[in-house]
């Protein structure tokens, strides 16, 4: 179950969507993509707690996403970042080329 951090700092919701595995982010109209500037930010505790909820009913009846957690973001000016090196390597994408048809590389 994720959980919010003991000092509160401006928080989003992420996780993987199911079907592609994708870094996802929970925006407003409860929609999921991969665009952590339209993310739906929680600035207070109580923000945070409702977002928790709205975004945990989305790991209920059809998996519409997996490993959810809230993280720590920052704002500058249009620009959303995580503040944790671990989340904005997640939100960037892999360190590593990937293999375009699905083997592993080198194969």
């Amino acid at each position: 179950m994720a959980k919010r951090p003991k000092t509160f700092h401006p928080v989003v919701a992420t996780a993987n969507d199911l079907p592609t595995g994708a870094v996802v982010f929970r925006h407003p109209d409860g929609d999921w993509s991969g665009d952590i500037a339209a993310a739906e930010i929680a600035t207070t505790p109580e923000q945070a707690d409702a977002l928790l909820a709205h975004a945990q009913a989305d790991q209920g009846p059809g998996n519409r996403i997996v490993d959810l957690a809230l993280i720590e973001v920052v704002r500058e000016g249009a620009f959303v970042r995580p503040t944790a090196l671990r989340e904005l390597i997640r939100t960037s994408g892999p360190t590593i080329a990937l293999p375009a048809d699905g083997r592993p590389a080198g194969h």
